[in-house]
């Protein structure tokens, strides 16, 4: 049987919005790691009291990419800039499409002058896979899927410790003096007597540290690490609390990727019928007529600090024009309690229910709910997740930088338009929710 691509998907939908909005396949899941390991709610406390731990060998994928021309690779598809891009340092390369649109981001480290080491969700380690077999680099690329794609387990573990604690538990944990890693910059290091590297990251506004090596010896990395950290109280995240973790920090995890236009044939042909963007799905109450609608560019999304025209890339041209005539910027939503109290409390009456909230945070899809001000759309919500640490609701906005002062009084349609084939899609009525426009990071960001 012949491959099937995304391109025949689409194809045989007729409609990319149609395809996205009637996924059947459910709420997402983390492989291969559980939902919660204690409770979701004992775990969003360690990441702000203590320290916790989180599993990221199994969602991500992995690209190495190496050759004399590796570098340009990066250069021609990265907003970034890269100039000054030094071996033993690391950046969150941001793609776009030729028509500045958002496709994807990672983590982009430079391991030799000319090899590199991407991670990240898929978007953007395909569309660099993408350019490298079908551009005239002299560059080869070696891919490590994530687990559902992949046979077998992972190359290489990857753990993610973060909290006030989380400097301690490496000081403690190393066999030698634990090196000074500046923010974004990764180094090598023993733990249990095995040879790891670690990049001075963080995902919950405290110092924090992601560290990988080969998965034979993951477990014991593992064990030891937890061994040390007991007295600081360290504590395993599931994917509920690690997924949620990104939200107060202003990340939008897991924007469209866009590549569902007519412009984007060719990779639509490469990427197959069963990669992460044909399984993607959105919902919500925003439903445009044409999909580019859903899609975001690096301004609004917040990246407009990585966004540098000091050289040539895909996208720069169109990004250029939107610099100058860019209207919307990223918030943080707090929405209002009495209104989150009753859509939980419609579960708990006779008569209709409005779209349940599944707490922390809401996998089913990538959410797009119309903001509103005074009756007059003003953006999207994205991304709800509940917070613990904050005793809060909390989505992301991209509004109209008109409303998006701190304290400005919004509302957002919370439910599906129309009837959807996801399973993940209950019978309930839409409702109006009220919400309070904050700044983005929501919480204190002490990482650097």
């Amino acid at each position: 049987m012949a491959r099937r691509s995304l391109y025949d998907a689409l194809q045989a939908a007729h409609d990319p919005i149609d395809m996205l909005r009637n996924r059947n396949r459910g709420s997402v899941r983390y492989p291969n790691v559980p939902s919660q390991y204690t409770n979701w709610i004992e775990e969003q406390r360690a990441w702000r009291e203590t320290c916790s731990l989180a599993d990221q060998s199994h969602h991500m994928v992995d690209l190495w990419v190496e050759g004399p021309d590796a570098l340009d690779v990066f250069s021609d598809l990265g907003v970034n800039r890269f100039a000054d891009f030094e071996v033993g340092r690391a950046k969150q390369l941001v793609t776009c499409n030729p028509d500045g649109y958002v496709i994807g981001d990672g983590i982009l480290f430079r391991l030799a002058d000319d090899r590199f080491h991407l991670v990240g969700l898929a978007p953007a380690p395909n569309w660099v896979q993408y350019n490298v077999e079908t551009g005239a680099y002299d560059a080869t690329a070696e891919r490590d899927g994530d687990s559902v794609m992949r046979d077998g387990p992972p190359k290489n573990f990857r753990y993610q410790i973060q909290g006030p604690n989380a400097l301690a538990v490496m000081e403690a944990v190393t066999d030698d003096r634990l090196p000074a890693i500046p923010f974004f910059g990764f180094a090598d290091l023993s733990i249990g007597g095995r040879e790891v590297r670690a990049l001075g990251h963080g995902m919950s506004g405290e110092t924090g540290f992601e560290f990988w090596g080969p998965y034979e010896y993951g477990e014991e990395v593992r064990d030891a690490v937890l061994d040390a950290g007991a007295e600081y109280g360290i504590r395993r995240l599931g994917w509920k609390s690690y997924a949620s973790g990104g939200v107060p920090l202003g990340w939008i995890a897991n924007p469209l990727p866009a590549v569902y236009d007519e412009g984007m044939s060719k990779y639509q042909q490469w990427l197959g019928a069963d990669s992460f963007e044909a399984t993607f799905a959105v919902g919500g109450s925003f439903a445009p007529e044409d999909v580019q609608e859903y899609y975001l560019q690096p301004f609004e999304m917040g990246y407009g600090r990585f966004v540098s025209f000091d050289h040539d890339f895909v996208g720069r041209a169109a990004l250029e024009r939107t610099a100058e005539e860019s209207t919307r910027t990223k918030v943080t939503l707090v929405w209002n309690v009495e209104d989150v109290t009753d859509i939980h409390a419609s579960l708990l009456r006779p008569g209709e229910t409005y779209k349940h909230l599944d707490l922390p945070i809401f996998l089913w899809a990538s959410h797009f709910d119309t903001v509103s001000k005074n009756g007059n759309p003003i953006g999207v919500s994205k991304y709800p997740a509940y917070n613990y640490n904050e005793r809060a609701m909390l989505s992301l906005g991209v509004i109209d930088e008109a409303h998006s002062e701190p304290g400005t009084e919004v509302t957002f349609v919370w439910g599906q338009e129309g009837e959807s084939a996801n399973p993940a899609v209950e019978p309930h009525v839409r409702t109006e929710v009220r919400a309070t426009v904050a700044p983005v990071p929501y919480v204190t960001d002490r990482r650097r």
